[in-house]
């Protein structure tokens, strides 16, 4: 029975990178409703950025759905959240207790279906359902064409100025294993494979 690195590693261009880095693995998080604070925190700022202020709240707060709830905001803003984070990741708290979502929650839902409800909650973009689904989840074909380095890695490895549409296409060689292929490409670049380090929690 063959797997997803099997499949993979004849193709032309994910091939090598396989060779380069070995059978990279997708591990579910164990702190959900971490995770996902953790990807809020990286929505358009720096690595640096993100870092400094999820050493803040992790120290200031009880990162748990009730303990962000109970916070008060002063305290998510001292620790660097812009009001709009702070709204967000409310948000997300208010979700995981009165929705009840966890990994149980989303089983049964096929990839679309998560992400629909993901991105009901103000704050939840495409992106950060994405990272969901890949981190928290473990879902075997996520393509997040919307992530920056995800697109540096495709252009790199195709050698290519690609539009989305394009990405998308190509990448549609690697179902049902594109979560894998994913990692592959995030690791083409050593700043990108940082980057994601940071959101994984590595």
């Amino acid at each position: 029975m063959t797997g997803p690195h099997d499949e993979l590693a004849t193709d032309t261009y994910l091939g090598p990178l396989i060779e380069t880095h070995g059978r990279l693995t997708i591990e579910p998080a164990d702190g959900f409703f971490q995770r996902f604070v953790t990807s809020i925190l990286r929505q358009q700022v720096s690595m640096a950025s993100a870092a400094a202020t999820r050493e803040r709240l992790f120290e200031a707060v009880d990162v748990t759905p009730a303990g962000i709830r109970q916070a008060d905001d002063e305290v998510l803003r001292d620790a660097g959240l812009s009001r709009q984070k702070t709204r967000y990741v409310n948000n997300v708290a208010w979700a995981f207790e009165q929705r009840g979502w966890s990994k149980t929650y989303f089983e049964g839902m096929d990839d679309d279906a998560v992400r629909a409800e993901l991105t009901d909650v103000t704050g939840v973009g495409t992106w950060t359902a994405n990272m969901q689904l890949l981190f928290s989840l473990g879902r075997e074909d996520v393509f997040p064409v919307g992530d920056l380095g995800v697109r540096k890695g495709m252009q790199t490895l195709f050698d290519a100025d690609l539009t989305r549409a394009e990405m998308v296409d190509e990448a549609n060689r690697w179902r049902p294993y594109r979560s894998f292929a994913t990692l592959y490409l995030w690791r083409i670049e050593e700043d990108i494979a940082e980057s994601v380090a940071e959101v994984v929690g590595e």
